[in-house]
């Protein structure tokens, strides 16, 4: 399982620019390695990550084999309304992960 890290400002006043960094841990395999006994370590990809903001995607990004371990995101988005960040990543063998933060603004 992964472990989300996401830094965000819970509150912001209306039309201010906020700053958003996210971070998931996650090994990245590419499925190209092989192990100490020359067995193949299996693909897995975070394939798909995106962001939503008041029904609207606000951020997304198409990740590839030569993405790093722990895929790290830092990205702006102005304050419209009181609402729910959605963060969502899918990847290989069936893996998703799912973050809510709210942003209340003034």
């Amino acid at each position: 399982m992964a472990q989300t890290h996401i830094a965000m400002p819970a509150t912001a006043a209306k039309g201010e620019i906020i700053k958003i960094k996210v971070l998931i841990r996650h090994v990245m395999e590419t499925g190209h390695r092989r192990d100490r006994e020359g067995q193949v370590i299996g693909r897995e990809l975070i394939n798909h990550f995106a962001v939503t903001y008041g029904g609207s995607v606000i951020f997304r990004a198409e990740l590839h084999p030569g993405m790093a371990a722990n895929p790290f995101f830092a990205f702006s988005t102005r304050a419209r309304e009181s609402g729910d960040l959605v963060f969502e990543w899918q990847g290989d063998n069936g893996f998703q992960a799912l973050e809510t933060r709210r942003l209340v603004v003034t």
